[in-house]
């Protein structure tokens, strides 16, 4: 009996060791009509959500960018309108950039308005963005697996062969990609590596966690957890459920937002 209180001691301490994770759900945001992508904007404290409101690849002129509070209350469902299907998000000072199917808008977070809209020739379902510190733009195409860059809104590819690219993050000079099942690390000179595999269905949204971790979500209904040594813990796995698309995260309290996509809400969840 004592080797045996021994040996549960061991697997005890062996488990907190790994520090595995948990989300506890928060709270849900109904009547979004398929959102997409949730950005938590540090300037404002608010989240920005993308709304397709309609298909995927669809140019019907539904599309938008919601804005919801902290605490899940809508501030402003029809913020950005007449959009045709804004999916990815990211913020640089104070201009929004929202990849929209082929084209890339530019939203001044200040006054709302679009300022600019960059098309870019070649591309079929641009998904995610990221920006550098100096401005430049990086934006995937799914269906094309490239990633694309917009330098002072001038669009040329940036790396191809990146197999149903989809989630993006720039990160201390590092580009952060979400290549099919696969996390990966690019530097400026287009060298990558693998920071993390194994995941069961291909990558949608990243976001960093703190300590080099990340957390990666699968449009198909799971979350994982990241470790900056590359192993992965799955967080959760709702299929057949609920959608997991492009998350977004708020550092200072550890709360993940999730689109549900085609569940029409967001749900925050507190990671512990």
């Amino acid at each position: 009996m004592k080797k045996i209180f021994m040996l549960l001691a061991m697997c005890s301490l062996v488990g907190s060791s790994f520090g595995q994770k948990k989300l506890v759900e928060l709270w849900e945001t109904k009547d979004l009509p398929t959102p997409e992508s949730v950005l938590f904007s540090a300037k404002n404290k608010v989240l920005y959500v993308s709304l397709i409101d309609g298909g995927g690849a669809d140019k019907d002129g539904q599309g938008g960018i919601a804005i919801l509070n902290m605490d899940g209350s809508v501030k402003n469902k029809n913020w950005i309108t007449g959009m045709d299907a804004p999916k990815g998000l990211a913020i640089h000072k104070d201009l929004l950039y929202v990849a929209d199917i082929n084209s890339v808008s530019i939203i001044d977070i200040i006054t709302g308005n679009e300022v600019d809209r960059v098309a870019v020739p070649g591309s079929v379902f641009l998904n995610d963005v990221a920006v550098d510190d100096n401005g430049v733009v990086y934006v995937s195409d799914t269906r094309e697996s490239k990633i694309y860059e917009l330098r002072d809104h001038k669009p040329t590819v940036f790396m191809e062969n990146t197999t149903s690219v989809n989630g993006l993050k720039f990160i201390n000079g590092y580009l952060y990609a979400l290549v099919g099942p696969e996390l990966w690390k690019i530097d400026r000179n287009k060298k990558s590596t693998v920071v993390a595999k194994g995941f069961e269905l291909d990558g949608d949204g990243v976001e960093p966690v703190g300590n080099g971790d990340f957390l990666v979500t699968c449009w198909g209904g799971l979350v994982y957890y990241v470790k900056a040594n590359g192993e992965i813990q799955q967080l959760l796995d709702v299929r057949g459920t609920m959608n997991t698309a492009d998350l977004g995260f708020h550092p200072e309290t550890n709360t993940v937002y999730i689109p549900t996509f085609n569940n029409d809400s967001v749900k925050a969840y507190k990671l512990q």
